[in-house]
């Protein structure tokens, strides 16, 4: 049985995540130039502020020089976050989704926007934005319908809580 080195690698790098209080999202090893690159990507339910990040990346960086994981070359570790506009793949992606705007790959082909309301075991509840003045509507999707998910940015919207705090204000 072969296994190649990015699951080698998170066979023995994914403990040490975990033990971080960090979920290991991603290995990727990639040639740049001469130059090859690990890149790590963690995240966790409460996200992965940057002291997390250096302390995990420590840690890491310790363990790999423990070890021949990424053989006798040079290398460059770096640790991060998915980022703003994350692909959803896994269940614990659509929890940490929970009031984000998402853009969906419907299986059946077509693009649905909608704004994840609830994550259940079976598939998630979701408000479709009104278009051109009307309201906003409920749907269903079940995780079978899903081809592909990934967060989208928003720039205008207000924080619920924001907006609840400023009308106690103006009250």
């Amino acid at each position: 049985m072969s296994t190649t080195q990015s699951e080698r690698l998170r066979e023995l790098l994914e403990p040490l995540v975990s033990s971080q209080g960090l979920d290991l999202e991603e290995i990727a090893v990639d040639s740049v130039g001469r130059k090859r690159v690990l890149r790590v990507v963690v995240d966790s339910d409460t996200g992965a502020d940057l002291d997390r990040i250096a302390d995990v990346s420590r840690a890491l960086s310790a363990k790999l020089d423990e070890t021949d994981a990424m053989g006798e070359g040079a290398y460059d570790l770096e640790v991060g976050t998915p980022g703003a506009e994350r692909p959803l793949k896994e269940h614990r992606h659509y929890l940490r989704a929970v009031d984000r705007l998402v853009k969906f790959q419907l299986a059946e082909g077509g693009e649905l926007v909608a704004r994840i309301l609830k994550v259940d075991d079976e598939g998630l509840d979701l408000e479709v934005p009104g278009v051109k003045g009307r309201k906003a509507t409920s749907r269903r999707l079940g995780f079978p319908d899903i081809a592909k998910a990934r967060v989208q940015v928003e720039f205008s919207r207000k924080d619920s809580k924001d907006s609840k705090d400023e009308k106690e204000e103006e009250a």
